[in-house]
C-alpha cells in the first residue's frame, strides 16, 4: 500500500548510573519496557553498567518480528530482520564486545552476556541497528519503544456513511463495502436501512467507487452483514433453502458488481442457548460458502466478535481452516466511547492464536472509539504477535491525527 514512510530517529537519551564490574550489577526490579505503548513481558529485567543499559534481547526482537537464532557450540546469537533494502543480519556472541552487522564489526561498549536464559544487550545498539525509536525515562524507570515501520495488511469496511473519505481507499490492500445484510425473513437483500446498495449521486456510482478500488491496486469486497437481534441470523442457519439462495446471491453479487472477494459479518451468535448447536450450524453455512469461494477464487474473509467477548457461538479453529483469513473483532467491550482496554485486545489476539494461524488473523480496530495512541499500541500489539495485519471500522470515522500515526506505524 502506498502509505508514507517516517524517518525514525535513532538517537536516545539513557541517564548515566554509577555501577561496577558486570557481575555486580544491580537489576532494576521496578523497570517497565513499553512497546508501542503496551507494556512487554521480559523474563529478566534490564540492569545498567557503567552507564549503559542493558536489556533482554530475544523477548524485545521477536516482539519486534526480528528472527533470532541461537548456537549452543558456539554460544552466539544470530539476528536477522527483514527490511526494505532487503535483510540485515547482525551476529554476536556471549562476552564479546565484537559484534558483526551485515559483515562490518562493531564495537560494543558491554558485551552481551547471559543471565537467568536471557542475553542482555546494550540497548543502544539495538535502538541504532534495528530502526526502532527508544527512550528512557530515569524517574519512571521506563524504557519506551517505538517499532519500525511494518509492511502488514490493511482492510477498510466502507459503510453508508464512509462517502467522505473515500480517497484513503488505495492506503489499504483490501476495503469491504457493507451494502448488503440478511433480513428478517432471512434473506441477503441490497436494500433497507442501515445496509442498502447506495444510489448514485451523479458521475459517481457504488460500481465507480468498486472500480477507483481495482484501479488503485486495492481488492474490492462483499461485506455482508447478518445480526440476530431478531432471530434472522438464527432463521437463516436453521434453514437450508435460504441459505443456498442466500450463497447464489453472494456469489452473483460479486460477479455482477466486479467485487473480488466476500467478508461475512454475521454477529450476535451464542448470547444464549445452545452453544454448541449454533456453532455448528454456523460452521456449517460457513463450509458450503467456502467450498464455493474456492472452486471461484474469491477470497473469503470472516469477522468474528472475539473468544473473550459475550457471544460464544464461533468455533475459531474450524473457522479459521475454511476462511481464508479473520477479523477479529477486538471491539465493543465497553462503552465504545473511549478506547478498548489494552488487556483485553491482547487477550482476544491471544487467545484466537491458540486456534488460528498468525498468518490468517487480521486485528479489527472500532476507529469511532479509538484516538492517535491507542490506535498506536492496537497496532503495536498487531505487530507484536506477527499478525497478518489489521482491519478498521470505519471509513468516515478515522480521524486525522489517528491517520497519521497509523502512517507511522504501518505500509
Amino acid at each position: 500500500m502506498n502509505l508514507r514512510k517516517l524517518t525514525l530517529s535513532l538517537a536516545i537519551c539513557l541517564v548515566s548510573l554509577s555501577g561496577g564490574q558486570q557481575s555486580a550489577a544491580a537489576a532494576t526490579t521496578q523497570t517497565t519496557i513499553l512497546l508501542d505503548g503496551y507494556p512487554l513481558p521480559f523474563p529478566t529485567p534490564p540492569t545498567t553498567i557503567n552507564g549503559t543499559t542493558m536489556v533482554p534481547f530475544r523477548a524485545i526482537s521477536e516482539a519486534m518480528g526480528i528472527r533470532v537464532q541461537w548456537e549452543a557450540q558456539t554460544q552466539s546469537i544470530t539476528a536477522i530482520q527483514s527490511t526494505d533494502q532487503g535483510e540485515k543480519t547482525v551476529l554476536m556472541q556471549l562476552n564479546n564486545p565484537l559484534v558483526t552487522v551485515d559483515g562490518q564489526t562493531v564495537t560494543l561498549p558491554v558485551a552481551p552476556y547471559e543471565t537467568n536464559g536471557s542475553t542482555l544487550i546494550p540497548l543502544r545498539f539495538f535502538s541504532e541497528q534495528f530502526g526502532a525509536q527508544v527512550d528512557w525515562n530515569q524517574d519512571t524507570r521506563t524504557v519506551s519503544i517505538a517499532s519500525p515501520v511494518r509492511d502488514m495488511y490493511g482492510m477498510a469496511f466502507y459503510a453508508i456513511s464512509s462517502f467522505s473519505q473515500r480517497e484513503l481507499m488505495p492506503a489499504f490492500d483490501s476495503v469491504a463495502f457493507g451494502w448488503s445484510r440478511i433480513d428478517q425473513g432471512g434473506n441477503l437483500t441490497l436494500t433497507g436501512k442501515d445496509f442498502y446498495w447506495p444510489k448514485p449521486a451523479g458521475e459517481v456510482t457504488p460500481e465507480s467507487i468498486i472500480s477507483d478500488v481495482k484501479l488503485n491496486g486495492s481488492a474490492p469486497y462483499l461485506m455482508v452483514f447478518a445480526g440476530d437481534a431478531n432471530g434472522e441470523l438464527t432463521l437463516l442457519l436453521e434453514n437450508e433453502g435460504l441459505q443456498e439462495k442466500a450463497i447464489a446471491q453472494m456469489l452473483s453479487i460479486v460477479q455482477e458488481k466486479g467485487l473480488t472477494g466476500i467478508a461475512l459479518d454475521f454477529e450476535g451468535l451464542g448470547l444464549n442457548g445452545d452453544v454448541t448447536g449454533v456453532k455448528e450450524k454456523f460452521n456449517q453455512f460457513v463450509q458450503q460458502l467456502a467450498g464455493e469461494t474456492k472452486q471461484r477464487g474469491i477470497p473469503l474473509t470472516l469477522i468474528l466478535h472475539p473468544l473473550n467477548g459475550a457471544y460464544k457461538g464461533y468455533d475459531y479453529a474450524t473457522l479459521g481452516n475454511l476462511a481464508d483469513d479473520i477479523v477479529i473483532m477486538a471491539y465493543a467491550y465497553e462503552d465504545e466511547k473511549n478506547p478498548e482496554p489494552m488487556n483485553r485486545v491482547d487477550e482476544a489476539i491471544r487467545l484466537a492464536l491458540a486456534h488460528v494461524p498468525k498468518e490468517k488473523l487480521i486485528l479489527g480496530i472500532s476507529m469511532g472509539s479509538e484516538n492517535e495512541q491507542s490506535v498506536t499500541q492496537k497496532l503495536g500489539l498487531a505487530k507484536r504477535y506477527n499478525l497478518k495485519g489489521y482491519a478498521l471500522w470505519r471509513l468516515g470515522l478515522i480521524k486525522q491525527a489517528a491517520m497519521q500515526k497509523i502512517n507511522e506505524s504501518v505500509k
